[in-house]
């Protein structure tokens, strides 16, 4: 049954991201808007497909890095979806939609039934920090891709090249506040995720911090969103500037994840 749902949220995730791309080509909202339905539907297929690897397992759904892939694609899409309850940006579903079906494709490649949870992965914290480090990565990527919507947009407006596609860009305004509200749940999230990680540590290794390449990368990505948050609230960055910081940080961010585990040797390798 699981592997059911996942391939027919796979095929869901693709004919959505056809059909944005599409809307974009052709120019029609109405495919836009339709899929963001089909959209809608590879969601809530694939929160079903997790929940009945959850139960069937016994174990988070996050276990190792395929399983991880599936559970961000499954986090940004949700945190699209949501989004567009407040704001009209159904053109970034054609950046959206995409990603999670090469993120499903990539996942599926060794998503199996047998599912052995390695020792060191057998703590109560575990769950925690790995679910709300991906959800907050996951809303600092939706935040990335509304970042280079705006840029995007901003420059065909100087140009003065937005008028072919006056139906369909969305509003500056909501752009910047899909990268404002994710950077507001997302920094939060993945400090509890930061936060979660250390307990387990300590566990495990006896020490909250062993200045392992992953824990640095982390700190130093967390640094970063502090900052952006701190300048968006206090100082009042917005608009081109927060856009372009967005992307900047989400780069370190994704060297982060995985980068490190090509470039170094850590102790986060059993992923």
């Amino acid at each position: 049954m699981e592997k059911l749902l996942f391939k027919v949220a796979l095929a869901a995730y693709f004919f959505s991201a056809v059909g944005y791309i599409t809307s974009i080509l052709v120019k029609r909202v109405f495919i836009a808007k339709t899929s963001t339905w089909v959209l809608l539907t590879a969601f809530a297929i694939h929160s079903l497909s997790i929940i009945v690897r959850w139960v069937g397992t016994g174990y988070s759904p996050v276990t190792n890095i395929f399983e991880s892939l599936s559970f961000i694609a499954w986090a940004i899409s949700g945190s699209y979806v949501a989004f567009q309850l407040k704001t009209k940006t159904r053109v970034l579903g054609a950046f959206v939609s995409p990603l999670a079906f090469l993120l499903m494709m990539v996942a599926s490649v060794k998503l199996v039934d047998n599912v052995s949870m390695p020792a060191i992965l057998q703590g109560y914290w575990v769950p925690f920090h790995i679910i709300l480090s991906l959800v907050g990565e996951a809303l600092f990527a939706l935040a990335c891709l509304a970042g280079v919507m705006y840029l995007i947009q901003d420059n065909l407006i100087k140009k003065k090249k937005s008028y072919r596609f006056t139906r369909l860009l969305p509003p500056l305004r909501d752009l910047d506040k899909i990268n404002h509200v994710s950077l507001l749940w997302g920094f939060p999230l993945m400090t509890l995720g930061v936060i979660a990680g250390s307990i387990w540590a300590r566990t495990v290794w006896g020490s909250h911090w062993q200045w392992d390449p992953k824990q640095i990368w982390t700190m130093i990505s967390w640094f970063l969103y502090a900052f952006l948050l701190h300048q968006r609230l206090a100082i009042g960055w917005k608009g081109r500037k927060a856009a372009v910081f967005s992307i900047l940080a989400f780069s370190i961010l994704l060297f982060t994840v995985i980068g490190v585990n090509i470039f170094f040797l850590s102790v986060h390798n059993f992923m």
